[in-house]
């Protein structure tokens, strides 16, 4: 088992940043994918950002140049790196882990899931 903890949501204006934490626990982090996921109200789950076990990294479209998602495997956790943010960005971010999956972008492919914690963007 793997237990993930989000943590660094709030409210912000537009065009301010913002760093989310992801604290695991439980099997060895460094063998696991890590990724962000988000969800708005009335909205599918979306992709926003992954980075493998060894430390490759992808983006959705929409975030490209703006998010930088980074892992530090001594503290167990992973982060993402909001700047320039837009009222789009507003939902609920959670943090994912799979040993496994080979479609980094697909929800399902993750085993393990957050709570998640909530950003708000303001115009």
């Amino acid at each position: 088992q793997v237990q993930l903890v989000e943590s660094g949501g709030g409210l912000v204006q537009a065009g301010g940043s913002l760093r989310l934490s992801c604290a695991a626990s439980g099997r060895t982090f460094s063998n696991y994918h890590m990724a962000w996921f988000r969800q708005a109200p009335g909205k599918e789950r979306e992709f926003v950002a992954a980075i493998t076990w060894n430390g490759s990294t992808y983006y959705a479209d929409s975030v490209k140049g703006r998010f930088t998602i980074s892992r530090d495997n001594a503290k167990n956790t992973v982060y993402l790196q909001m700047n320039s943010l837009k009222p789009e960005d507003t939902a609920v971010y959670y943090c994912a882990a799979s040993r496994y999956t080979s479609v980094l972008s697909d929800y399902g492919g993750y085993n393990y899931w957050g709570q998640g914690t909530q950003v708000t963007v303001s115009s």
